[in-house]
This record gives structure tokens, sequence and C-alpha cells, in this order.
């Protein structure tokens, strides 16, 4: 990738999901940009040494890890609980972390398990910390969503796909509600220095979907020859994280690190509100 040099200089900056794929690609980028790191990982091991990797490649040693399960609740609430006892500000939120399910699982919360993780991960994670990060502004979050949100649409009378699971659909939805929350929450925070934007990587070579069994495993490196590179897919979070030229720009939906349309539900704002309250219910997140 082109060398960005200082830009995240005294910035602190932290990235879901960042063990793997986009996330660890996203952390090395930003590391050389001068940025201060917390990267939240699931697994200790892979998350040290992705903090190795960095430190290694990239001279930047200020990096920290973090520990948490993002299918559930009490998890994601310790997290935040944690950072924010630390003081420090919080520059840059992106949230990047997925999973993509054949078949339905639900976790210790009762809820499906890719819907908590696409959706209700970003939202309480983002909630939790929003007070820091309106402190810390100028600041930016980043939501990691796709093109596959077409794919969906918002079923509020079946959120988890228990009448009928169609995988497409299911994580279709969860990218979908990445869009509406992203539209909606720069709504609610226009005027605060803080933006909001998200982004379609592309169809990407990464671990997604390879908790899906032996052939799934098998067959990803195949399927992944036509597909981009982590360190492609992750350009456009990267920008948005990143550029001056995206300064005070917000509630947008970038592809190639370029504003696009994404589907017109997206769009609807009522929707977007009732997903809004449905999130809140289903957190405790002003209870």
């Amino acid at each position: 990738m082109e060398n960005t040099g200082g830009q995240l200089r005294g910035k602190h900056c932290m990235i879901t999901g960042a063990s793997s794929g986009l996330g660890r690609v996203t952390a090395l980028e930003m590391a050389r940009m001068g940025a201060r790191l917390t990267l939240i990982c699931r697994n200790r091991a892979r998350g040290e040494d992705v903090i190795g990797e960095i430190r290694h490649r990239t001279g930047n040693d200020a990096v920290a890890l973090m520990l948490a399960d993002l299918s559930v609740q009490q998890s994601i609430r310790e997290l935040a609980a944690e950072f924010l006892s630390r003081g420090e500000p919080l520059h840059v939120l992106v949230n990047n972390a997925g999973v993509f399910n054949l078949k339905p699982e639900v976790m210790a919360d009762g809820i499906e398990t890719v819907f908590a993780v696409n959706h209700l991960s970003y939202f309480l994670l983002t909630m939790l910390l929003l007070e820091r990060i309106k402190q810390s502004a100028p600041a930016r979050i980043v939501n990691v969503a796709s093109a596959a949100h077409r794919h969906g649409t918002i079923d509020f009378d079946d959120l988890g796909g228990e009448r009928r699971y169609r995988p497409m659909r299911i994580y279709g939805q969860s990218k979908l509600a990445n869009i509406l929350f992203t539209y909606e929450l720069a709504r609610r925070l226009e005027g605060t220095g803080v933006t909001v934007n998200c982004a379609h990587p592309g169809a990407v070579a990464t671990g997604l979907a390879t908790n899906n069994g032996a052939l799934v495993k098998l067959l990803m490196p195949l399927v992944g020859l036509f597909m981009r590179s982590p360190e492609q897919g992750a350009v456009t979070q990267i920008y948005l994280a990143s550029s001056p030229e995206v300064e005070g720009v917000s509630g947008k939906y970038f592809v190639d690190s370029k504003p696009a349309q994404s589907s017109a539900e997206s769009y609807d704002s009522a929707v977007a509100r009732r997903l809004w309250e449905v999130s809140e219910r289903m957190t405790g997140i002003g209870a």
C-alpha cells in the first residue's frame, strides 16, 4: 500500500476483529500512519501475533490488545468499561468484525449470531464509547458494511431467521443494518465533530465463512483466487479512518474510496429509527 506517513500520529484508534483479514491489514496500515492502536480480538494468541507483526513491520510500539467475544453483550460491556477506565481519548473507531453462518446459531444472549456480531456489536460498542468519542472530536467512526446488503431486508418479525434461515438473506440483513445504523447515527451526530461512514470492501479472501465446516474451509482458497486480497479490500476503510479528503464527511456509503448509492431501503429513515429502537431494546442501551 501507499505510504501515507504520519496522518494518524497522536490519534488513538480502536479496531474490532483485528486478528486477521481486513482488521489485521487495517491495523498494520494505521500503525504505519503513527496511530496508537487498541486491537479488539477474541483469541489472545492470535492477537499477540498481530501485535508482534505490527511492531516488527512498522516500528510502532503503541499497540494494545483487548479481548472480547463480540457475540456476547456482557463481554462488550466489560470491554468498553475497561477502555473507558483508562481515561484515554478515542479518535477513530473501526467496527470491522463480522461473521457469516450457513446454519442458524444462537449465542448466550438468545440472539442469532450473525445479527448479534455484525450489527448489535457495532451498535452496542459504539453507543457505550460514544461520549468518549465526542470528547475526542474531531473523531471518526467507520462501519464495515457490504454490497451484500442488497440481498437483505430488515424483517422485524424474524430478525434471527427462526422461520426460515437463508444464509445470504441473514448476512445481507446484518449488512443493511450497518448502513441504516450509519445513516441514523450521522443524523444524530450532526454538529458534534464526530463523523460516521460505512464501507464496502469488495469480495475479499479472508477467514469469513471458514467456520462453516471442513468443506467450506477447503474450498475457500480456491474461491479466493477470484477475490480481492485483504490488502485491496481494506483500502476504503483505511481511507475513511485517515484521509483528510473526508474530513467532515458523514453519513455516506463508500465503495473503492468513493461515495456510492446504497439500496433504496437503506435510505428509509422510518426503518432506520425503528431499527435503532429495536437495537436499544435488544442491547439494553438507555434502559
